[in-house]
């Protein structure tokens, strides 16, 4: 891999709390600090689309994030989304067929002591470099494909669709 497209839509890996709100809002994508931090020994760039909890997510956002992946000529592509809505994204850009794309997130903030964002974002760099093109879920440290995945939301992890 030469170099990796990082296209973030918020979600909870870039969740901030808001002190004097009691309330946490999506920030500034986090993932560039974090594989700069990581030193990472490939050449990334950062593309945010959109800044929103993945529960507000809504078709057109989905076409732009797919659009915006298509018009980039790099064949391995990362994408940083929020749990909720992850599966849904993932099967939108299944018609990209000639690029490697990886959804991951976080169940907890990145910036939260604990949160499982960097382990995450390691293993889908991981996974981008080594799977053959098609659409994939990074989560709970497995590659998951989007048809075969859900979210358990009372167990807070991903788990095999039944």
């Amino acid at each position: 891999m030469d170099e990796l497209l990082v296209v973030t839509t918020g979600g909870t890996i870039d969740k901030v709390y808001f002190d004097d709100k009691s309330d946490y809002q999506v920030g500034d994508p986090q993932i560039g600090r974090i594989l700069q931090a990581l030193g990472v020994a490939f050449r990334f760039t950062v593309i945010p689309i959109i800044r929103k909890d993945s529960l507000h997510i809504n078709a057109a956002d989905r076409e732009l994030l797919r659009a915006a992946i298509a018009a980039q000529p790099t064949q391995h592509v990362l994408v940083t989304h929020g749990t909720d809505t992850m599966v849904e994204t993932a099967k939108v850009l299944s018609s990209l067929v000639d690029k490697v794309i990886v959804l991951t997130g976080a169940l907890n903030p990145a910036g939260f002591r604990g949160s499982d964002a960097e382990f995450n974002i390691g293993t889908a760099v991981g996974a981008v470099q080594s799977l053959k093109p098609g659409v994939y879920i990074a989560m709970n440290g497995r590659i998951w494909d989007p048809l075969r995945v859900r979210k358990n939301v009372a167990a807070n992890r991903f788990e095999a669709a039944v």
